[in-house]
């Protein structure tokens, strides 16, 4: 692979802390953050070359972002750090589990999207699907790729606290997945979007896309599915003791585009040739690189030895 898998969405910096406890005290500590940024990180960490097109500021949470991209490697496409630009935030309290819930403070309208010339991939995802005015940017520029030999990821890790509306949020994840070679899903997006939905049910309607040729949902500790319209993959998860969830996700879905890209079943192929044993092999990857994460502070996403080393 040369041109590197294209990445848009949100850089924001995660403050966390324990139920209880205010910001800034008691431990409570900054870390760079946002789900596709953290996807960024992610793949790059696992020997993909990837570009983030983001935005965010020259403050100093904007310089401890640029800092960490750079450091892991990712490129920051052309606009992505704007000195007028206030950097968002992300308040995440862990609860006694160590799984996280958040608070944000965020604006989101990215530089002008382009796919440059052997683009394998396009991820995006979460708030940046949401947010206007960004969020119409993202939906055009998925319009375009239609015709183009490149394949769409899309994660929506839904947040009520930005979408409350259940009903409207799933309308527009709908629209983007129609858009999109592959849908990740976790069981609380599945719980919030579809109440009383399995997810075979969620599967199908999203399948039901011409587009659409796979669909993943995280079931957290116990592992994810894997569905496709001639396949079906249950993957455990391994034992592990977590500290937090945090970044969990989205090492999970840089680990599932990593391995699709391993296979060559990115680019024109768009997931053709992902039978059930390349299925089951993707998500038991993705599965292994986010109970990783899970055993480390914040998101901390694996690096490909790190990955190896841990389960070879």
């Amino acid at each position: 692979m040369t041109a590197p898998v294209l990445v848009v969405g949100e850089a924001l910096v995660d403050i966390v802390g324990t139920a209880g406890r205010s910001p800034g005290k008691n431990g409570t500590k900054a870390t760079p953050g946002g789900s596709p940024a953290n996807v960024a990180v992610g793949l790059a960490r696992l020997g993909v070359p990837t570009e983030l097109v983001t935005r965010f500021g020259t403050d100093p949470y904007g310089d401890q972002l640029g800092a960490h991209l750079f450091g892991n490697g990712v490129q920051l496409a052309p606009g992505s750090v704007d000195p007028g630009f206030r950097t968002s935030t992300a308040t995440a309290t862990l609860d006694s589990d160590g799984v996280a819930s958040y608070q944000f403070d965020i604006s989101w309208e990215p530089p002008a999207l382009t796919l440059n010339r052997g683009c394998p991939a396009v991820h995006t995802g979460s708030i940046a699907t949401v947010l206007e005015p960004g969020a119409e940017a993202i939906r055009k520029f998925l319009g375009t790729l239609a015709d183009q030999p490149v394949t769409v990821t899309l994660d929506p890790n839904a947040r009520p606290t930005i979408t409350p509306d259940p009903v409207a949020t799933w309308s527009a994840v709908q629209a983007l997945a129609a858009l999109s070679d592959l849908v990740k899903l976790s069981d609380e997006d599945c719980a919030f979007l579809r109440p009383g939905s399995s997810p075979e049910e969620i599967a199908a309607e999203l399948l039901a896309a011409e587009r659409t040729q796979c669909v993943v949902i995280t079931r957290g500790g116990d592992g994810a599915t894997g569905v496709t319209r001639t396949a079906h993959v249950e993957v455990n998860a391994p034992a592990i003791e977590v500290v937090d969830t945090v970044g969990a996700g989205d090492s999970f879905m840089s680990a599932l585009i990593a391995g699709l890209s391993a296979r060559g079943l990115l680019g024109p192929a768009r997931l053709r040739g992902l039978d059930e044993k390349a299925l089951c092999e993707v998500v038991d990857y993705a599965v292994k690189a986010a109970a990783i994460t899970c055993t480390r502070h914040g998101a901390d996403p694996p690096t490909s030895a790190e990955h190896a080393g841990r389960w070879s």
